[in-house]
């Protein structure tokens, strides 16, 4: 706090004549002398930078400027097809090769390997390992193939329909239905409504193979390509690749021109009232749409108006964050921002709220009433300098991490200043700049944009909510009247006084009794005073982040059937109270410019506290988690707040097809458990007991000696201890009560079964294939399973997707528990068509019984294991797979040194042993659960 307050306030004496002499409003941006910028006689534009983080490691990316935006009405879709079609053969990689090459070096397919198109541009993503040039050399001949050397046959691009046509039915549902009625409205007049990336159905099935090859052969093209190279690479090396592999390349004679589509103005405000019988959300959003085309960034001083911006919109959202969290919220969440719509031509100043099913002119009568207060008062110092503070601390962290940040931070950079011309520094002279322009930017500044914001035309409201019985819908004439604001009734936003400490009571501090250093793990361990173990671990992966966890078993077990019933809705909204007497306002008042957070949590064997912050706020972070065990606040007011929000999102949840499905289905596997209640309904809400939970917290919390805490990251050890000692060796505790995890007995429903569930209109199904049972745990059967089905995961992408082409994604998941009871449990599931439900789920079942019979194949369990490699290899330098192990050898009992067991693990895995796990364990009862279309 008082580094930061001391260097606000320090900025805000500095004399804006030293701004303007260091850096002056009419230069240009620096672009970062990092990254290596190039440009090919054909028009490819190029970018390569060396980042060892992680190492070993390149993330390369080919963007094409060029999307649905650009396609014919005979061609609505292919932009997106096109993306699909580079992962199904190219000249060097033919038919599923190129999948198959990638996984067998670690990359995942999905997951790692990847792509999207939007309405200007599409990306392929390909990180693959640095370690070898054979690697690296295969990884430039994809992405040229990629760029060039796409095949496609007629028979594969038949093939693909199925998958495309899934990924289609996928997005299915109220949010695609009421989109398609409120886009012509909201891109008024403009092409973008009528070019969503997904495209038509008609056209995905019955184009001719033609028109794909067309876009393909119009739109990638050299002078609208990039290639981005960063990672660990030689750079030189890496330009010379770019020159081998893309100069050749010659754009089309008579090539077609890549235009920008505008967004027309309009002098009428345009309101959409949408509604749906599926949607289970209630939202409000009001757009002020630029008369002109987004400005570019060039210049420092349009870094300046645009920091102002950033500012702005901090302090509204301040303030729709303080309604928010009132005791009558006006909406369950508000933000306001002014930026790009879905056109790069056209931005736009843009609220937005997701409120009560019956609240949304209310809403919306706030969110206008918020804007129009700041157009007649303007913003105070106090809220300006609570901002610029947020703003510092922020670029003060990325700044500390400037040399930990992930290749795929820059890489996304270096792809928005080849689609848009956004700026490039680096973060060193970004900093610099904001601490010099931060005290140059005046309440004036900011005051004035609202001026430019707000207007009476070229205005789009739009309403989406559920449709039901009951439920009147708002009119436009509401909406209208809504617009309008009594100026006479608005007063000046009110300051309230910022709180001094985030602890009101006196803190004794206890000692720390003994001290055991583990050297091969990198860790020490505490014994407190008062009984509790502290565990941490210093590390340099990140410079400006420590991580915390804290748990102790017990948790909501410990509670009879009749308090669960009262009490589990509850739970979750007692930190809405805030702590030391502050409500939450006061809390994130006090927290601005400083970063750290503390969440606690009861679950059903443990209970405990996350976290984290960077090591400059440490103590912020133990002060929270020191309050949390001591100074929960007792507020009806503020848990009254809580249950508005959330029956606001909870009333119409039932609607939504998968929920309600999910919902159904787990309800039906545990009918004999008393204490499961399914999906929560708002009406549930009216029974919680507040008091009684409130109770049931502060006896969870009540002893610090059953709580084991845990912290990695860059902190200073001896800094670290003293606040150990004061904050957690004060806790309250009793020595001689522990607790262990308690397992109730309840178990999900045995045998074979099959629920069909139907809902929606829409032609969508999921399938769930569970097995599932109690087991003694073993930690070679754990591994195994895990292993298994990653490994069947493949082969069903294999078959239900590329042979089959009947879904668009598909996974299986193995694990096995040790608390609190011995089990097991594998998944597979899939979306896919009605029609297709029965055949998939007898295909799905089929691979899982050639495993079974025959084992995986050999090819499969190596490509698992050179992706296991890798991300093993990247695990060790992050914190959260430290925090992770750490947490793991408590709650599980096992040795912490076995992570680094794990390489030797991996590499004795056999077919074998996947094969006799899945006889033993996947051979026995299934559960298949089914979403079906209504009849």
């Amino acid at each position: 706090m008082k580094t930061i307050t001391i260097a606000v306030s320090f900025l805000l004496l500095v004399p804006a004549l030293f701004f303007a002499q260091d850096l002056k409003l009419d230069n240009r941006i620096p672009t970062d002398p990092n990254v290596k910028i190039g440009k090919l006689k054909n028009g490819l534009t190029y970018y390569i930078r060396k980042n060892a983080k992680p190492e070993d490691k390149v993330d390369l990316r080919l963007v094409v400027n060029a999307g649905s935006i650009l396609e014919s009405d005979e061609q609505q879709g292919l932009a997106h097809f096109m993306e699909h079609m580079c992962f199904n053969g190219t000249k060097r990689f033919p038919k599923n090769e190129l999948v198959n090459y990638l996984q067998s070096i670690g990359v995942k397919f999905g997951q790692h390997l990847n792509a999207y198109t939007s309405f200007d541009e599409t990306v392929y993503f390909l990180p693959i390992p640095a370690d070898d040039s054979e690697k690296l050399e295969k990884g430039f001949q994809i992405l040229e193939d990629w760029a060039f050397n796409t095949t496609l046959t007629p028979e594969e691009i038949d093939k693909e329909r199925g998958v495309v046509l899934e990924e289609y039915r996928i997005g299915l549902g109220a949010s695609k239905r009421m989109m398609g009625r409120f886009m012509p409205k909201m891109m008024y007049n403009s092409v973008y409504a009528k070019r969503l990336p997904i495209g038509q159905k008609e056209v995905l099935e019955n184009f001719t193979h033609d028109k794909l090859t067309s876009f393909y052969k119009d739109w990638y093209r050299p002078n609208l390509m990039a290639v981005i190279v960063v990672g660990d690479i030689d750079v030189a090396e890496m330009e010379k690749k770019i020159i081998a592999h893309f100069s050749k390349y010659k754009n089309p004679k008579n090539e077609k021109p890549r235009k920008l589509y505008e967004v027309p103005n309009h002098k009428e405000t345009l309101i959409a009232i949408e509604s749906d019988k599926e949607t289970p959300y209630a939202q409000v959003q009001l757009m002020y749409k630029d008369y002109d085309a987004p400005k570019k960034v060039v210049t420092i001083g349009d870094f300046k108006e645009y920091i102002s911006e950033g500012l702005f919109a901090t302090m509204l959202n301040n303030r729709l964050a303080e309604l928010q969290n009132s005791p009558n919220p006006p909406f369950n969440y508000g933000y306001t921002y002014h930026g790009s719509t879905f056109a790069r031509t056209k931005g736009a100043f843009q609220s937005f709220a997701m409120v009560a099913q019956d609240k949304q002119v209310e809403a919306l009568k706030v969110l206008v009433k918020e804007n129009e207060r700041v157009k007649q008062f303007g913003f105070s110092e106090a809220e300006l300098d609570r901002a610029k503070a947020s703003f510092l601390s922020q670029f003060e962290r990325q700044y500390n991490e400037r040399n930990n940040s992930e290749s795929e931070n820059f890489v996304s950079e270096y792809q928005g200043n080849f689609l848009t011309q956004e700026p490039i520094p680096s973060i060193e002279w970004t900093f610099d700049a904001i601490k010099k322009m931060l005290p140059t930017i005046s309440v004036e500044d900011t005051n004035v944009l609202i001026a430019k914001y707000l207007k009476e035309d070229n205005r789009v409201v739009i309403l989406t909510g559920p449709e039901k019985d009951g439920l009147v819908q708002a009119t436009e004439a509401e909406v209208l009247n809504s617009l309008a604001v009594n100026k006479d009734e608005l007063t000046p936003y009110a300051e309230t006084a910022l709180a001094q400490s985030l602890i009101r009571n006196p803190v004794v501090a206890g000692t720390i009794t003994s001290k055991v250093k583990n050297d091969k793990l990198g860790t020490t361990t505490l014994k407190l005073s008062n009984g509790a173990t502290v565990v941490y671990k210093k590390t340099d992966f990140k410079n400006d982040e420590v991580i915390f966890e804290a748990i102790s078993f017990g948790g909501s077990n410990t509670f009879s059937n009749e308090e669960m019933a009262k009490v589990s809705l509850a739970m979750g909204g007692l930190s809405e109270a805030g702590f030391s007497g502050m409500s939450k306002n006061d809390i994130n008042k006090f927290m601005t410019g400083k970063i750290a957070r503390v969440n606690p949590f009861v679950y059903g064997i443990n209970e405990g506290l996350n976290g984290s912050s960077t090591p400059k706020d440490l103590e912020y972070l133990m002060q929270m988690t020191h309050a949390y065990f001591t100074d929960l606040n007792f507020d009806k007011e503020a848990f009254n707040g809580f249950v508005t929000k959330q029956k606001g999102f909870l009333s119409n949840m039932m609607s939504q097809p998968a929920t309600y499905f999910s919902n159904e289905f787990y309800t039906y596997l545990n009918k004999e458990n008393p204490r499961y209640t399914g999906f929560p309904k708002a009406e549930d809400f009216d029974k919680a007991d507040y008091d009684l939970a409130y109770k049931k917290y502060k006896e969870r919390f009540a002893n610090a000696a059953d709580f084991n805490f845990y912290f990695v990251g860059n902190f200073d050890e001896a800094q670290l201890e003293a606040y150990v000692a004061k904050y957690l060796a004060s806790l309250p505790s009793d020595v001689a009560k522990k607790e262990k995890a308690i397992d109730l007995g309840y178990r999900m429903l045995k045998g074979s079964h099959k629920k069909v569930v139907n809902k929606g209109k829409d032609p969508k199904s999921n399938v769930n294939i569970m097995i599932y049972g109690d087991t003694k745990y073993d930690a070679k059967e754990a591994f195994a399973l895990k292993a298994l089905g990653e490994v069947l995961t493949i082969k069903l992408i294999e078959e239900l997707r590329e042979n089959e082409s009947g879904v668009y994604g598909v996974g299986a998941r193995g694990s096995m528990s040790k608390v609190p009871n011995g089990s097991y449990s594998f998944t597979i599931s899939f979306p896919c068509g009605p029609e297709n439900a029965e055949k998939l789920t007898e295909s799905a079942l089929r691979e899982l019984n050639k495993v079974i019979e025959k084992g995986p194949e050999q090819k499969d369990l190596d490509k698992f294991k050179e992706a296991s490699r890798l991300e093993y290899k990247e695990s060790l330098k992050e914190n959260r797979y430290w925090m992770a192990t750490l947490k793991r050898a408590y709650t599980e009992d096992v040795n912490p040194e076995e992570v680094f067991q794990f390489e030797a693990k991996l590499n004795a895995l056999t077919v074998k042993e996947l094969q006799d796990v899945a006889k033993k364990y996947l051979s026995k009862d299934k559960v298949i659960g089914m979403l079906m279309p209504e009849e």
